[in-house]
């Protein structure tokens, strides 16, 4: 018997493996919102669904290193499998708290600023203009090959300077590794993890060997060289921090732009307000990223006993904060929260690229790929439509569309 069968009382409120959640969690977020906004799940870990509280969370001292969390049913279940939850030992900074994280992304930091991001803009467009070039001869596509997918792998590759290597292969290792950052408690699959992460693991080991011979005008021999006050990346932290970005900088972009569009295309009139007002775009981006949220939840791990909306979570807690559950709260967002409005006041406060020291660094990097995408796109395709059945990745935290099929005319 499976979860989604089991008789109503014993269905936990959280329940990211019920039918149809892939496919739409709003409604299940709701009832936590309004019937339990924090609270413990059977498996040990605590969600929290409400802006004020995510907010909250992710702005707070807590951890989010594993080895602070508590052994709990969960966390056997991962030692058991191989334990891979994190990237390369947790050496990334997505892994780690300060001071280390602080050291770490300070590093990075040095060769991801903004005159740096924005200085790719007209490669984007390029990019971009082309891959809308194809789609207008073919007339009919699926979205996220098209564009979706290689838009952004194509951009992190150009900015790290990586090798040329096996597209298909590293999203499919990608797209299982990503998987460490949502509930698991399957072992096979667990196991599938830990095997990609290791694979990706040698595939951008090799990468480090191959640029430290071939330096170049990039982000990778930038992060090679780094150096703050004489102290510069290990070759592990190096590992770590090039896969953090190889995969953020394209797997979570990928879905604020399928997903995206496909909000627009649901939402007719909304798409019809961009094509008649373009300057509606930087917005629309911010609400896209509120309406949708590429990535569903962040993880924080308590050091201390902590009271979130008048609920004590003890120490050592592994704590969901739902960002896509904030993104929709109508205590922040009002009666319509559940309305994509393209001309929302005050969207850029989602939460989608978290808070705090966390905050995604590369935020302005996919703010940037949406403006040019949904710009060009409004302007190329004004009767862009949908043309066939959507489907969805299955994933509970990198949700997005797998297959988004669309005709031009």
């Amino acid at each position: 018997m499976s979860e989604s069968t089991l008789p109503a009382e014993d269905v936990p409120l959280f329940n990211p493996f019920a039918e149809g959640f892939a496919e739409n969690p709003y409604p299940q977020y709701a009832l936590l919102r309004d019937q339990a906004p924090v609270h413990e799940h059977p498996l040990g870990f605590w969600v929290v669904s409400r802006y004020e509280h995510v907010s909250a969370l992710l702005r707070s001292g807590a951890s989010v290193e594993d080895r602070n969390i508590t052994p709990g049913p969960l966390s056997e279940l991962q030692q058991a499998a191989g334990d891979s939850a994190s990237l390369v030992e947790g050496l990334s900074m997505l892994d780690r708290d300060p001071p280390d994280h602080t050291r770490l992304r300070k590093l990075v930091s040095k060769a991801f600023t903004p005159r740096s991001v924005e200085a790719l803009r007209p490669r984007i467009e390029q990019l971009v203009d082309g891959m809308l070039d194809d789609i207008e001869r073919q007339g009919a596509v699926d979205l996220v090959p098209s564009l979706a997918f290689p838009l952004p792998f194509a951009v992190i590759a150009e900015m790290l300077g990586t090798p040329p290597t096996d597209q298909l292969r590293v999203r499919e290792l990608s797209g299982l590794v990503v998987r460490s950052l949502e509930p698991v408690v399957d072992p096979e699959l667990l196991r599938a993890i830990d095997e990609a992460n290791d694979e990706l693991t040698g595939l951008v080991a090799d990468m480090v060997a191959w640029k430290r011979k071939n330096p170049a005008d990039d982000l990778f021999t930038a992060l090679v060289n780094a150096e703050e006050d004489g102290d510069v990346l290990s070759d592990d932290e190096l590992v770590a921090q090039v896969l953090l970005l190889y995969i953020a900088g394209h797997e979570t972009t990928v879905n604020l732009l399928a997903g995206g569009t496909l909000a627009l295309l649901r939402e007719r009139d909304q798409y019809a307000a961009l094509v008649n007002d373009r300057a509606l775009v930087p917005n629309a981006v911010e609400e896209l990223l509120r309406y949708d949220s590429p990535v569903q939840q962040s993880r924080r791990i308590t050091l201390e006993p902590t009271t979130i909306g008048g609920v004590e979570i003890p120490k050592g807690a592994f704590v969901m904060a739902v960002l896509a559950s904030a993104n929709r709260d109508e205590r922040r967002w009002g009666p319509d929260a559940d309305s994509l409005r393209v001309d929302r006041e005050g969207a850029r406060h989602h939460v989608s690229f978290g808070a705090g020291v966390h905050h995604c660094l590369g935020a302005s990097l996919a703010r940037l790929e949406g403006h040019v995408v949904f710009d060009r796109l409004v302007s190329r395709f004004p009767e862009l439509a949908l043309d066939g059945e959507v489907t969805w990745n299955g994933r509970i935290n990198l949700r997005g569309p797998e297959t988004l099929p669309v005709s031009v005319r």
